[in-house]
């Protein structure tokens, strides 16, 4: 069993409330695109620099039982003012054991937002056994509902989530104060 101590980070509204509960993260996770590190919330990476489907390390021992299911969800599209495709799917890999290679479910999406700041959100749940989630894709990758998923896979609450933010050509990050984010500006 991996070490249950919490990591030093908190809860960060970025990660739970539009579409998963409150949850204390248990796990201590990275997800690496090229030389940017995502461990925490509000990182900004260009679209360009997401193309390709992120490294994801989960802190354990290398012994461990222990396997994951990850979601990648984008809960603005098509827009922030108007997210009628919330959530949008980029990613599902299941089976990850701490520190070897996963199972994909849904291919990797890179995000390319349209229009506004856009939150991709990883969410990180602890599987109780191996092949718990069927290893079929949804039906689509809009309207997915990461709860929702969580729920009839019987996967609990999440154990660890983090959450990169990108912009599109005259998206301003003063509008962060949304999601209580202080960043300066920057544009894609």
């Amino acid at each position: 069993m991996a070490n249950m101590e919490t990591p030093a980070r908190s809860v960060d509204p970025l990660v739970v409330g539009d579409f998963v509960d409150m949850f204390v993260p248990v796990v201590e996770f990275t997800v690496e695109y090229a030389s940017k590190q995502i461990s925490n919330n509000g990182v900004e990476i260009k679209p360009a620099e997401a193309a390709q489907k992120p490294r994801v390390h989960i802190k354990g021992s290398p012994y461990s039982n222990n396997l994951y299911t990850l979601v990648m969800a984008d809960p603005d599209a098509p827009s922030p003012s108007e997210p009628t495709l919330r959530e949008w799917l980029h990613w599902i890999v299941t089976d990850i054991p701490e520190g070897a290679m996963p199972l994909k479910v849904v291919e990797y999406m890179g995000p390319k937002p349209p229009a506004g700041i856009h939150r991709y959100v990883f969410t990180l749940f602890r599987q109780k056994e191996a092949e718990q989630v069927p290893h079929k894709p949804p039906q689509g990758r809009s309207n997915f509902k990461t709860r929702q998923f969580a729920s009839d896979n019987g996967l609990g609450l999440p154990v660890a989530g983090c959450t990169l933010l990108q912009f599109t050509k005259g998206a301003c990050c003063p509008s962060l104060a949304l999601y209580n984010v202080c960043l300066s500006c920057c544009y894609i």
